[in-house]
């Protein structure tokens, strides 16, 4: 694969109202995770790691941390004086009404596209993680000579999923139909959200949409050409979570506890790069107790932290238990509290002795800057 010849599009922004409690200050590409992490890295790192070096970042609303966290591009190597990263505003050329839809977001971005170079696009969302070779499905693609390949998985739709696109696959890996938001029950081939097509085609495509006033991505833009186009599928059988609830997302964030889940998402052949924090190494007293627990850079940690995943600069008192949480950067935890399933965002103070306990399916989420 020309790396040169693709070009990247990341929709920053959706699914926002499936993980309110995060999306509230910032978009879905700007969600912390994974300790160090934020959404859009994901996407990120796999075009880069692919050899894309033209990648567009389609924006919403909140996008001011996503400004931030991106910057230049310069941590994925995007900084470039030709091509490299484009942060594209959520306004139309003929109105300044927020882009609503995926097919209204690229039609109000129809000139980047038109004076792009590339001659394929790759169609991506930013609200799953996963390490893919895109590489591997753009080889795919050219080989099945198809108009359009959309990635799926075979398995049970995740819970809380909008409106899943099930497609049924051939033998040959064509797809020859799409379903929206069936009603099945058990293991199915829903697209993961990553679909890659000529540029030229998907201009053609967005332009008829608009035309018609059908601004619906699955139905409008896939289900409706799906017979009339040679629509391929590409079978993922990485590890993949889709982030639509609090829910989900606390559970994905427990399962990088698994070795097999780290060594497979954090691949070393194809790293997950982020916007690098110079911080000091992670401080551990000597009373303090650590298991199974992953710590960032800048951690102050003096009581004990089990199953847990502190992002940089948390600060765990002197006689504090910590088990079972996500507790985002910036965070101060006072001396003799207990906490089990919370999820705190960042700059959050507990004061001391403080007791908060959530459960499994539902645990406590404290928003940004709060002191409790």
């Amino acid at each position: 694969m020309n790396g040169n010849n693709v070009l990247g599009i990341i929709f920053s922004n959706v699914h926002e109202e499936k993980l309110r409690e995060l999306t509230e200050i910032r978009t879905m590409g700007s969600v912390p995770f994974g300790g160090r992490y934020r959404l859009i890295d994901f996407g990120l790192s796999n075009m880069v790691n692919s050899g894309i070096n033209k990648v567009g970042v389609i924006t919403k609303a909140n996008y001011q941390s996503l400004m931030d966290h991106l910057g230049s591009g310069k941590a994925w190597d995007l900084s470039r004086k030709r091509e490299g990263l484009f942060l594209l505003p959520p306004f139309s050329a003929n109105s300044s009404q927020y882009s609503s839809s995926r097919v209204e977001a690229l039609s109000s971005i129809r000139r980047f596209l038109q004076n792009s170079k590339e001659e394929y696009v790759a169609l991506m969302d930013a609200d799953f993680v996963c390490n893919i070779k895109f590489s591997d499905v753009m080889a795919a693609h050219l080989d099945k000579e198809a108009d359009m390949t959309i990635v799926y998985r075979y398995g049970e739709v995740p819970s809380g999923l909008p409106a899943p696109l099930v497609c049924d696959v051939d033998p040959d890996g064509v797809i020859q139909d799409v379903l929206i938001d069936p009603k099945l029950q058990g293991a199915c081939n829903y697209a993961i959200g990553l679909t890659i097509l000529r540029r030229e085609l998907l201009m053609e495509l967005v332009d008829d949409c608009v035309s018609r006033n059908l601004y619906d991505f699955k139905r409008d833009f896939i289900q409706r050409n799906v017979r009339r186009l040679r629509v391929c599928g590409y079978p993922f059988t990485g590890y993949i979570r889709h982030l639509c609830s609090i829910n989900e997302y606390f559970e994905a964030s427990m399962s990088l506890m698994q070795p097999a889940v780290r060594a497979e998402l954090f691949n070393a052949e194809r790293p997950i790069y982020t916007k690098v924090r110079d911080d000091m190494p992670a401080r551990y007293g000597l009373d303090c107790s650590v298991q199974n627990s992953i710590v960032a850079d800048g951690c102050v940690i003096e009581g004990e932290v089990e199953n847990c995943i502190l992002f940089r600069g948390v600060h765990v008192g002197r006689g504090s238990q910590v088990h079972n949480c996500v507790i985002m950067q910036d965070t101060k935890i006072g001396p003799n509290c207990q906490l089990n399933y919370v999820i705190t965002d960042k700059d959050v103070v507990l004061k001391n002795d403080r007791s908060l306990q959530g459960y499994q399916s539902y645990p406590i989420f404290i928003s940004k800057g709060s002191i409790v």
